[in-house]
């Protein structure tokens, strides 16, 4: 060991290492270590201290207190053998914790003897991190596919109820499968950055062939939306879109479609607001007879998942949507 405290060859690539390295002697008296080592235990203890070790605590992987006569070093020492990449979590005299796999083997003089052990620590709190990160994404797709296979199968039911023909729920069921999908589809591009509410409108009024700025004008400031308000409000400007194409503004070339939408502070709270305005329309004039999917969805759907306010008026000329909701919660 005095070799390898003293100047043996190796040391030029020990010091170099990026793992923790150090040697110990048969009594566990540290004889050598690297910078690296020096980096991992957050202090520099002197060559030849014995209770060197009692600086720093030492932990399971799962967190229960790791005695230091069971510490991987002390196991190879005390049973004569190697150990691979045994796991524990060292706390720091700072009182910061790292994770680390350590690999420490005896070394021996020429009768087979004990003499010492060299260990090597490898700083796995990246790897650690990492795994952590996937479980979490793990868990946002598993919530997400029972999500939107929720929505799916509550699209299906409900347009199967309001649908007179399976011709005409086949091409609902189409319409707003796809307009889901839009949605879906933008949130998969980037998860974490957020939908704009001026392209999810946009999109859906140029699916039904609106031309902007002859039949279609859109007003706001830049707001980006959560996905699960996303997906309900796609829905709807879907739902007011086809309702357009059918009997609205968007069924006659000098009918044209307005959306505007703006933050408000109402009674303390940040509320976003969105106005649908139909224009140039000559034969609407009263509220359609039969409650369908779409009148559902904007009046009792969505104000309930958004905790928010869905008002419908059908009045000559067009018809007038105005959703508000709260932002908290909304909002990106």
């Amino acid at each position: 060991m005095d070799k390898i405290a003293g100047g043996h060859p190796l040391l030029p690539v020990l010091e170099v290492l990026p793992a923790a390295v150090y040697t110990t002697d048969a009594a566990g008296r540290i004889t050598f270590y690297n910078q690296a080592a020096v980096d991992l235990w957050g202090w520099r203890p002197e060559i030849g201290e014995t209770e060197w070790c009692g600086s720093w605590r030492l932990y399971w992987p799962d967190g229960r207190p790791m005695p230091h006569d069971q510490c991987p070093m002390a196991i190879a020492l005390k049973e004569n053998r190697a150990i691979h990449d045994g796991e524990a979590i060292a706390e720091r005299p700072d009182g910061t914790r790292v994770p680390f796999l350590a690999s420490p083997t005896p070394l021996h003089d020429a009768t087979g003897a004990v003499i010492g052990a060299v260990n090597m620590l490898v700083d796995v709190t990246r790897r650690k991190r990492s795994e952590e990160h996937q479980k979490v994404l793990m868990a946002e797709l598993q919530h997400r596919v029972r999500n939107t296979l929720a929505v799916i199968r509550s699209i299906a039911c409900q347009t199967a109820e309001t649908s007179e023909s399976v011709e005409g729920y086949a091409m609902h069921f189409a319409g707003r499968l796809d307009a889901f999908a839009r949605v879906q589809a933008a949130v998969t591009r980037d998860p974490s950055a957020g939908i704009d509410l001026a392209s999810l409108v946009a999109e859906e009024l140029l699916t039904c062939a609106a031309q902007e700025g002859k039949q279609l004008n859109l007003s706001g400031p830049a707001i980006r939306l959560q996905p699960r308000a996303a997906e309900i409000l796609g829905l709807a400007i879907h739902e007011l879109a086809t309702n357009a194409v059918k009997y609205g503004a968007l069924a006659s070339p000098r009918g044209h479609v307005a959306v505007a939408w703006r933050l408000e502070d109402k009674d303390g709270e940040q509320r976003l607001k969105i106005e649908w305005t139909e224009t140039g329309v000559p034969v609407l004039s009263l509220a359609p007879r039969r409650s369908g999917f779409g009148t559902e969805l904007l009046t009792q759907t969505l104000p309930y998942q958004l905790r928010g306010t869905t008002t419908l008026t059908f009045k000559p000329g067009g018809l007038q949507c105005t959703i508000e909701f709260p932002a908290k919660g909304v909002l990106q």
